[in-house]
């Protein structure tokens, strides 16, 4: 075993029982000292332990215990608070801001609604159990969206206003992910650095008729979140 893969071993061991969730570990000097190795071997293994989401290294500040990660299921049109306490975690929401502006080109093709006309739009800040774990920029129709603005967005979910409030069902939702990195307020929002991997989420939401109602653009924390799905193989493919 190579000397960074000893440190790492013997790093990993400790997580959990020497060292809680939130906890910093030792600086680069009392790890090259404990060990006796260089600082190249130091930080390889630590790297390797923030790769494998046990670590968080916070530039500038230091190397701390991570939370672990939440595997997500994508099986089934779900919401954030519905998918948290799936879990067994806690899920709350911080609404940054709620507003009337025109459709982009964007999001009009998404709802289905004339380019420049008003749609409702919010960001909310989306934690698990006190963890900033998701940043959500949401975009509904001006018929539910004008409605839903004045509602408590910080207790209720708009899945559950929709079709509990304003007997509006949902029955399918298109999604699209892809791996970016953090800008300014997505970094902000997420308590990440700017330039971190996060996932991309674009999903649409469809009522009856498969009329649109619901477009949301979802920053997930890259280290935080795992996404998983099991597909099933058609009988023909050769």
């Amino acid at each position: 075993m190579t000397l960074y893969a000893q440190v790492e071993a013997a790093l990993a061991d400790e997580i959990g029982t020497h060292w809680q969730v939130g906890d910093r570990l030792p600086s680069e000097e009392d790890l090259i000292r404990r060990f006796g190795v260089s600082r190249i071997t130091v930080r390889r293994a630590v790297q390797n332990l923030a790769g494998r989401g046990l670590v968080e290294i916070r530039r500038g500040v230091g190397t701390f215990v991570a939370a672990p990660r939440i595997t997500q299921p994508l099986t089934a049109l779900t919401g954030f608070v519905e998918d948290m306490h799936a879990l067994g975690l806690e899920a709350d929401a911080e609404v940054v801001s709620i507003r009337t502006q025109p459709a982009s080109r964007s999001v009009a093709d998404a709802l289905a609604v004339p380019l420049g006309s008003d749609v409702t739009f919010v960001e909310r800040v989306r934690r698990a159990d006190g963890r900033a774990l998701s940043f959500d920029q949401t975009y509904l129709i001006p018929e539910v969206g004008r409605r839903i603005a004045e509602d408590d967005l910080e207790s209720t979910p708009i899945f559950t206003l929709l079709e509990r409030t304003y007997g509006v069902p949902l029955v399918e939702a298109t999604y699209r992910l892809s791996a970016c990195l953090a800008d300014a307020d997505v970094a902000a929002a997420l308590d990440v650095q700017v330039g971190d991997a996060v996932f991309r989420i674009e999903r649409t939401t469809f009522t009856t008729d498969d009329r649109p109602v619901d477009y949301e653009i979802l920053h997930y924390r890259g280290d935080a979140v795992t996404f998983e799905t099991r597909l099933h193989r058609r009988p023909d493919t050769q």
